[in-house]
């Protein structure tokens, strides 16, 4: 069993990486958090899509998917798509991709995701009874729009297989559904039911990443260095060794990589992890005439809406093999005509003041992978859609990892 570290160096600042960093942090060690972007949160976690999805933990790969398939390959969905891709990595990633899309698989990853969702519900609310933070936090409930017999009937699958009661979970009508949430009235494409789960919350990502880490420095002594890259990772019985982009080093005796879909210290490591880029989009307006006061998932469409603050966040959309984070104006407009149908007046859509697209680090059962391969390595990966939800959980469990 090695020594306990005292120092550590988080490589990525994401919400995953301060997470993560906030772990160690209260442990005692003397961390340090390094990214290559200007500040905490300036990537995947920038703009996603703000729902902390607790019980809303459901693999991409499942056993209902298959047959649809064909037409995502071909573009039929314009919510999800896949794209051919010749890195060999990519092709392991669906093979691997399509042997989960089984219902025994899907529920085993289900239950490992929730398992991990629930565990990140308790570290949030005891981070908050530490520490107060600002980041537009709420706790009003969560709607899941449905709007065939095929997606209510995977609803009342999921009831017997997360074990919830009804206080956890229920099934809507639409008439409760609009009564709950009136804006529902207004939207142009009407569900049949609803999945209602009222301990789910939502919050900014980005506005929460860069105030834990302010606390961070502040309260734990930790340093923050951005705008540096490292390009490489040594490690030896004595610890980690990271050489930056401009010939410095920095030594640490462990070190953690959160570095999201970027797979380049994964591949110099020689670690083989079945992580891949997943885009997706979003764009934040101020709320419209009649915004949703509860955060909706529009399960036909693959789109949120979430209320932060003053404004509405709308993100979605799935482009499996795309691997590059620019903004697509005929992807973003997309999105924009499925708000439109879903809900017209949630949002000032004209008055859009963010248009993000980030690369969502997604593994092919849509499980986050950690682990610790060396006595001063260990990595925190793979949260797909759900790292927002999950960054709590598994930045505790790199922690205990060193307890």
């Amino acid at each position: 069993m090695p020594n306990k570290p005292k120092s550590a160096l988080v490589i990525g600042a994401g919400v995953i990486g301060v997470a993560t960093a906030y772990a160690l942090a209260k442990r005692g060690l003397k961390v340090t958090i390094v990214d290559g972007r200007a500040k905490a949160a300036d990537g995947t976690s920038h703009a996603n899509g703000g729902q902390l999805s607790y019980l809303y933990t459901g693999p991409l790969a499942n056993h209902r998917i298959r047959s649809e398939l064909p037409g995502l390959a071909l573009g039929f969905n314009p919510a999800f798509r896949i794209k051919a891709n010749p890195d060999p990595d990519f092709i392991l990633w669906l093979l691997s991709f399509l042997r989960n899309c089984t219902r025994d698989r899907y529920q085993r990853n289900s239950r490992a995701n929730l398992e991990i969702a629930l565990e990140s519900q308790v570290e949030m609310l005891k981070l908050l009874q530490v520490h107060s933070l600002d980041f537009d936090y709420q706790v009003k409930g969560k709607l899941q729009l449905l709007y065939t017999d095929k997606a209510i009937s995977a609803i009342e699958e999921n009831f017997g297989l997360k074990g919830l009661s009804s206080e956890d979970q229920s099934l809507l009508s639409l008439a409760e559904t609009e009564k709950l949430e009136p804006a529902l009235a207004h939207a142009v494409d009407k569900p049949r039911a609803a999945l209602f789960t009222p301990s789910e919350a939502v919050g900014d990502a980005r506005k929460f990443a860069g105030a834990l880490l302010e606390t961070l420095v502040e309260d734990y002594d930790v340093a923050a260095l951005f705008k540096t890259r490292v390009e490489k990772v040594d490690l030896s019985e004595a610890g980690a060794v990271a050489s930056l982009a401009g010939g410095e080093t920095l030594v640490a005796d462990f070190a953690v990589l959160c570095t999201g879909a970027d797979r380049k210290l994964l591949k110099s490591l020689n670690i083989r992890l079945p992580v891949f880029p997943m885009k997706g989009y979003s764009i934040t307006a101020p709320r419209g005439a009649h915004a949703p006061a509860i955060s909706l998932t529009d399960s036909k469409r693959r789109l949120v809406f979430t209320p932060l603050g003053d404004t509405i966040r709308i993100a979605g959309m799935a482009d499996l093999g795309w691997t590059r984070e620019a903004v697509d104006a005929k992807r973003l407009q997309v999105l924009l005509d499925a708000a439109k149908i879903s809900l017209p007046e949630a949002a000032k859509l004209d008055e859009a003041h963010s248009h993000w697209a980030g690369l969502r680090p997604m593994t092919p059962d849509s499980v986050p992978r950690m682990g610790r391969p060396h006595p001063a390595l260990a990595y925190n990966l793979g949260h797909g859609m759900l790292g927002w939800t999950m960054a709590m959980g598994t930045g505790e469990r790199i922690g205990k990892m060193l307890d």
